[in-house]
């Protein structure tokens, strides 16, 4: 991985004038406040990528800013969505370069921020050319998965295409059940197709990976789920019974305060099987961000100071 100066050199030197900033990293690992640190070193706005800090009624399992955070640099795509909604990262492709087009009339510099590596990729890269899955092998998939649980799914993909086996949410039925109907229908592996669809963006793009060693993370993210539980995210759960079938709701945090209130798990057994699970999720991450390879590589515990430093300031 090259050095901070060749990266920050590259990451400001290119033919276009524009650049689009994207903090990555796994979850709990500080991209928020990184993210902000820029936003206000280089005058600018934050465009979030976070899949699920879409939606307002989820305030505390998604760890989204803070309203303090909010209030010092303006973000977009937060709580701009209702769970009830039906949004996708095609929808979202469409109205976040909407929004980054307009905001580079007056920006040099924007901040694109979130670990939901489908929505980030939708931006830097554009949503893939993927063949519709029709209705009939669809209903055939959600018949086998009703009939043989998740794990029929989870094989299947890992039989046909592994390499998006290690990347996709296995827990997202209908993510797995798009990707075989995907191949069914084509004969081809949906990683395959992902990789000839890039498109040409009217500014330039950089990423900054927030890296720190295995342990640091799983620390950092238990302390992250115990505060969410200190905050509340039992009682907001609870108050989100009723719209658990919702996609949005498939999230870790709130899927497993369902199995609670279900019977299913005691209270103790949801809280670890929440810490298990964002671990989990922070490895498929990881796996995911692996592709960036000019990324500008950043340690949890370097000097924020030190890179901001590098960062020439707007003419």
């Amino acid at each position: 991985m090259d050095n901070v100066d060749q990266v920050l050199n590259r990451m400001f030197t290119g033919q276009m004038s524009k650049t689009l900033i994207y903090v990555s990293g796994p979850t709990g690992i500080g991209k928020t406040s990184l993210s902000i640190d820029l936003a206000k070193k280089l005058k600018t706005e934050i465009i979030s990528c976070d899949s699920r800090q879409f939606y307002k009624e989820l305030k505390i399992g998604t760890s989204p800013p803070t309203d303090k955070q909010l209030k010092e640099v303006n973000h977009h795509f937060i709580f701009n969505k209702s769970i009830i909604d039906n949004y996708n990262v095609g929808d979202y492709e469409r109205d976040s370069i909407d929004v980054i087009n307009n905001l580079f009339k007056t920006r040099e510099y924007l901040i694109l921020v979130g670990g939901s590596g489908l929505y980030a990729d939708s931006i830097l890269f554009g949503i893939d050319s993927i063949p519709k899955v029709p209705i009939e092998i669809k209903n055939k998939l959600n018949l086998k998965f009703k009939k043989n649980g998740l794990i029929y799914l989870q094989d299947k993909l890992k039989e046909i295409d592994l390499e998006y086996y290690k990347m996709v949410d296995l827990n997202n039925p209908r993510r797995l059940i798009r990707a075989i109907g995907v191949y069914e229908v084509s004969g081809k592996k949906i990683s395959s197709l992902r990789k000839n669809s890039k498109k040409k963006r009217n500014f330039n793009s950089s990423v900054i990976m927030i890296k720190a060693n295995r342990d640091k993370l799983y620390e950092r993210i238990n302390q992250r789920v115990d505060k969410m539980i200190k905050d509340g995210l039992e009682e907001e759960a609870n108050g989100l019974v009723k719209f658990k079938e919702y996609n949005a709701l498939n999230t870790v945090g709130y899927k497993e305060f369902f199995l609670y209130f279900d019977g299913k798990l005691s209270k103790e057994e949801a809280i670890n099987k929440i810490k298990q699970n964002t671990r989990n999720y922070a490895k498929r991450q990881t796996t995911w961000f692996k592709k960036y390879n000019d990324a500008l590589g950043y340690k949890i515990d370097d000097n924020i100071d030190e890179l901001l430093n590098k960062i020439p300031k707007n003419e």
